[in-house]
């Protein structure tokens, strides 16, 4: 489903709505680019706030769809993660100010996604959780992302998070400075539309070039270290051991041995 674009006075709010828990795929990747090419159709000017529906901004990956992907030929996947790397690289560099109201659950590629916008907000919620637990599952993270996530939370942060798995409380997401604040479920987007209009209109352009200023180390370490290093990615998700633990881990998560 088509994700919606709601004005709040100047700012364009983005519900991400693909699927109930936006676990992401192809089909999440198409609704991204769909939503950003309206954004810069109809509202090029407008500062963005990007949230989820119910109770998760998003799973991550569709495991269902990527686990059987990531059983094949390494040259499939090498084409599946050119589309995936584009969705979050367009969010990282999208040049106005993008504000992410994290409504629930973000696992893995949702908290990916979280990270590419420039400020984060939480619900305050007892009961969500939040991880980047690819390599726990036996997916290799990207370097770009890992680029990302550095720029996004700082070297030990990203480092922390990234090699153990470790799943957290919106508790821990302020207190680590994964989000800059948290509301409660009733005012997340009111909250969000307020920072994203922190920003002038008549300041717009002067965010955009500062963003890409601050940004051009990364943007820098993504071209000339983190693009040979995903080179090696398909062979690295592919490989014997990661398919043993995408196999066990599918059959911890479902009850059931995998069907690929």
């Amino acid at each position: 489903m088509s994700w919606t674009i709601e004005r709040r006075g100047r700012v364009a709010v983005v519900t991400m709505q693909t699927n109930p828990v936006n676990a992401q795929n192809r089909e999440f990747f198409v609704d991204l680019h769909d939503a950003f090419d309206r954004l810069e159709e109809h509202h090029a000017r407008s500062p963005v706030v990007l949230t989820g529906s119910g109770e998760r901004f998003s799973a991550g990956l569709d495991l269902g769809e990527h686990f059987p992907l990531f059983a094949g030929d390494p040259e499939t996947v090498r084409t599946w993660f050119a589309d995936y790397r584009a969705t979050n690289v367009r969010l990282f560099t999208y040049p106005r100010p993008v504000v992410a109201a994290i409504n629930g659950h973000a696992f893995a590629g949702g908290l990916i996604t979280a990270a590419a916008c420039d400020h984060r907000i939480v619900a305050a919620s007892e009961s969500a959780r939040f991880g980047i637990n690819e390599v726990p599952i036996g997916i290799p993270m990207p370097a770009v992302y890992l680029r990302i996530l550095q720029y996004a939370w700082g070297e030990p942060v990203a480092a922390r998070l990234s090699l153990h798995g470790e799943v957290i409380s919106g508790a821990d997401l302020l207190r680590l400075g994964v989000a800059h604040a948290s509301a409660s479920s009733n005012e997340l987007l009111d909250r969000a539309v307020a920072v994203a209009e922190l920003t002038p209109d008549d300041c717009i352009d002067q965010y955009a070039f500062t963003k890409r200023a601050l940004q051009a180390p990364a943007l820098r370490d993504i071209e000339a270290l983190s693009d040979p290093l995903d080179e090696l990615l398909p062979e690295a998700m592919t490989s014997p051991d990661a398919r043993h633990a995408h196999r066990r881990y599918w059959a911890t998560l479902k009850g059931r041995p995998p069907h690929w």
